[in-house]
């Protein structure tokens, strides 16, 4: 595992990686360790950002430098159940572009159990990870000026639900009513960096 240390002011460090894979394990890995001293955890696709209070600086150094431990079954979330309708405005052509049926196409969508490796875009956005290969498409070539709130789509080797109405250029799949951003609850964000979830069709 390559890793470059950065730091990120006197009260954060930034390690980044040379892959998404190894992302994953170091955030993973400082999650479960639950060190004294560490506030907050912010992976993104190659970097992981820790802010801490100063007393754990010379630990994070030797975690985030080390080949991370797999969690244990014990260490893995339950994951988070979204009800999907596959209706999605792509979902023919995704099937043909792929030579796939339509039910093929949802099998391969609901079949994984996905982790969030990271958020961003707008408030609420989970990048998921564990798409299967054979549906691993590019963005759309035009992005749309507006995907509705709780769009299920996918583009390259993510899958993600639209928290709000925005712009976006992912292939939508279908939509789920689960609200995925609400400033009411204590944690807005229904998906954080580091859950599981999995899509059942409705």
């Amino acid at each position: 595992m390559a890793v470059r240390l950065l730091p990120a002011g006197p009260r954060a460090v930034l390690a980044e990686y040379d892959t998404l894979d190894d992302v994953l394990s170091a955030a993973a890995a400082l999650r479960s360790l639950h060190l004294p001293g560490v506030c907050e955890i912010v992976p993104a696709a190659r970097t992981v950002l820790v802010v801490h209070d100063g007393s754990a600086a010379s630990a994070l150094r030797a975690i985030l430098e080390a080949p991370a431990p797999s969690p244990s079954v014990g260490d893995v979330p339950e994951p988070i159940t979204l009800d999907v309708v596959y209706d999605g405005a792509d979902l023919d052509d995704v099937a043909s572009r792929l030579e796939l049926s339509v039910e093929e196409v949802v099998a391969l969508h609901t079949a994984p159990v996905y982790t969030v490796a990271f958020c961003g875009f707008v408030p609420g956005f989970a990048y998921l990870v564990g798409l299967a290969p054979a549906l691993h498409l590019p963005r759309r070539s035009t992005p749309r000026p507006r995907v509705p709130a709780g769009s299920v789509a996918i583009a390259s080797e993510y899958s993600a639900v639209y928290p709000s109405a925005s712009p976006g250029g992912w292939h939508l799949l279908g939509h789920t009513d689960a609200s995925m951003w609400d400033e009411e609850r204590p944690s807005p964000a229904l998906l954080q960096p580091g859950a599981t979830v999995r899509f059942v069709p409705r």
